[in-house]
């Protein structure tokens, strides 16, 4: 303050001296002009910096403004270091911001953010594509006049948010299943966070399925074991007789046991999730006690061929393997009509890998049983499938099978052509000969 007050008392002693100097030559009027266009230098030097500040500021360069002199120097100079703080500020403050959207575009749960009126204020990708909504369009739109299901309504309209809403069909295909819950935060606003619980959904319905199907796989048998034994013991039955109901006692036992194998056999490859190991398997002695089961299992009803094109060894785990492989050929034996022929093949892929073909010519299956072959208890014909002994397990232990072994399980049938069933391994599966 006294640095601006001495400055206009010696911009004022100058006009005054000048002034005074001239009226002794030239009188008053020359002396009063000098006087005033003494002290109008700095208000000019004011009026001209004030305009450049006013272009700079307009075109918001106010930090790029060239210097100045004296007092305005001063303020130009603290100006443009203020303006350079608040704009890095601002930047700091946009950066951040731009990092917490980034952060919820990358959630995998959808985020609606709404107002006390439950209008949308901003939301991510993917609540845009779980709720068919858009952001750009509807920002500032009510979410109940977007999201049109009753219970979504209802949930809304009644505050209470404590527990989640469960809402079906939802998507852009419809077949998702969404966990919806609205969180209250800051001034009255809300937080809507929908969650994907579709292959959850899916897991508790295939879970639900499992344990009710073990349960009537296993129903049955005991039923008819206890059936017999219930005969046996309350009736005196002819030798000849209790043989008979001994051995059908004996094949439903022999039944459940089975299924309880293969039960714990799949429990084993789904908790094992890494590749199988990779030992040097023969495949001729594979094939070779295929080919005795095989006949076993026939019983000489079936022509049966076994292809052996391939001398490499297959690398992974035998025992898995082979009961792969056995799967494949005792479906076949099954499924094949008396006198139908069976061809077993082991032969190189186009790929440079190699592949296991069980191919019959049995009665096909229809296309829309092929994608679902692979489910546990899946039976394209249910009744054959309990007469034939199957447990509805082995195409799923295929699978399992195949999957660590990183190759790939090709179905190819059509009714009445017979069925092909493929394992296709990778090169790197395969033992190269020296």
């Amino acid at each position: 303050m006294f640095s601006i007050i001495s400055r206009f008392l010696v911009l004022l002693a100058l006009a005054s001296a000048g002034s005074w100097m001239v009226y002794g030559q030239w009188g008053l009027v020359p002396s009063f002009a000098v006087g005033f266009g003494l002290l109008s230098i700095p208000l000019i030097y004011s009026y001209f910096n004030l305009k450049r500040l006013e272009k700079f500021i307009l075109l918001d360069r106010v930090e790029a403004m060239p210097s100045a002199s004296g007092l305005w120097g001063e303020v130009l100079s603290r100006l443009e270091r203020l303006v350079r703080t608040m704009k890095g500020q601002v930047r700091a403050i946009e950066a951040q911001h731009e990092r917490f959207i980034d952060a919820f575009q990358a959630s995998p749960n959808g985020i609606i953010m709404l107002d006390d009126q439950d209008q949308i204020e901003w939301c991510n990708a993917i609540a845009e594509r779980f709720f068919g909504i858009l952001f750009k369009r509807d920002a500032q739109q009510r979410v109940n006049y977007l999201i049109r299901r009753p219970e979504f309504i209802r949930y809304l309209n009644d505050r209470l948010f404590d527990e989640p809403l469960l809402i079906e069909q939802m998507g852009p295909s419809a077949n998702l299943s969404l966990m919806v819950q609205v969180f209250p935060f800051s001034e009255n606003r809300r937080l809507l966070l929908a969650q994907d619980v579709t292959d959850l959904r899916k897991a508790e319905a295939m879970r639900r399925d499992f344990v009710a199907n073990v349960s009537h796989e296993m129903r049955t048998p005991l039923t008819v074991m206890m059936g017999f034994l219930e005969t046996v013991q309350t009736i005196d039955l002819e030798p000849a007789k209790k043989e008979e109901y001994l051995d059908l006692m004996m094949v439903q036992g022999k039944r459940m046991k089975s299924l309880v194998e293969d039960l714990l056999t799949l429990a084993n490859l789904e908790a094992n999730a890494h590749p199988a190991i990779q030992s040097a398997i023969s495949m001729e002695t594979i094939l070779a006690l295929l080919k005795n089961e095989a006949d076993a299992l026939s019983g000489n009803k079936h022509v049966i061929s076994i292809e052996n094109n391939l001398q490499n060894a297959l690398l992974g785990d035998e025992r898995e393997l082979f009961s792969a492989f056995s799967n494949l050929v005792s479906n076949a034996v099954r499924y094949t009509p008396e006198d139908g022929k069976i061809q077993v093949i082991w032969r190189d892929s186009e790929d440079g890998g190699a592949e296991f073909v069980v191919h019959d010519s049995g009665p096909g299956i229809a296309p829309e049983h092929l994608p679902r072959l692979t489910e546990r208890f899946y039976r394209v014909d249910r009744s054959r499938s309990r007469e034939t002994g199957g447990t509805g397990l082995g195409l799923a232990i295929v699978k399992h099978v195949a999957t660590r072994h990183q190759a790939q399980l090709v179905i190819e049938s059509e009714p009445g052509e017979g069925s092909a069933f493929k394992i296709r391994f990778p090169s790197d599966r395969i033992a190269k000969a020296p």
